[in-house]
């Protein structure tokens, strides 16, 4: 009679089966666990930045073309190519303010101060006369309404100021 010997076939089986329960457990984490939050944030943080980037890239070419411009032209008043362009132009600095204050980059004050300076501008100004309506269809609840309630709010701090001393108008929305 003969004896097999399996020697390490144990140590083996016990290994493969470990590192199978290892990998089920690691794939069960990143599908339930808080892995797949942050895996969903990054997806829609990925997502914004693509966005972000359409968006420059359609305005861009209205602006350059004014017979593309007059297609999405919602400002409900007749305009010269000249101002529908300046307002477009308009739209995607206070977009990007929008968007520094979206992704981070600055916080309730920070953006206060930077739509502070954005409002110097007469043209800024005038386009946000001419957009109120825009901004009024938004959902009061975004973070766009939002941000959109304190550059109005601002806007009309700095309409009625009695000082040429435009950096100290308004109060900063506390963070």
């Amino acid at each position: 009679m003969s004896t097999r010997s399996y020697g390490s076939l144990p140590g083996v089986v016990g290994a493969l089966t470990g590192g199978l329960v290892g990998a089920a457990a690691v794939h069960l984490w990143q599908q339930l666990g808080p892995g797949r939050q942050s895996a969903a944030v990054e997806r829609r943080r990925l997502a914004r930045a693509h966005q972000q980037r359409m968006h420059w890239e359609l305005l861009s070419k209205a602006i350059d073309d004014p017979a593309l411009a007059v297609v999405i032209d919602t400002f409900g008043v007749d305009l010269t190519p000249e101002k529908r362009r300046q307002y477009l132009y308009a739209n995607l600095w206070y977009v990007n303010a929008f968007h520094l204050y979206e992704s981070g980059l600055l916080n309730r004050r920070e953006i206060f101060g930077h739509l502070r300076e954005l409002f110097q501008s007469a043209y800024i100004r005038e386009y946000w006369e001419i957009t109120r309506p825009h901004r009024a269809a938004l959902d009061p609840s975004s973070s766009e309404a939002e941000i959109g309630r304190i550059a109005e709010a601002l806007f009309q701090e700095l309409d009625e100021a009695d000082t040429d001393e435009w950096w100290v108008v308004g109060e900063p929305p506390v963070t």
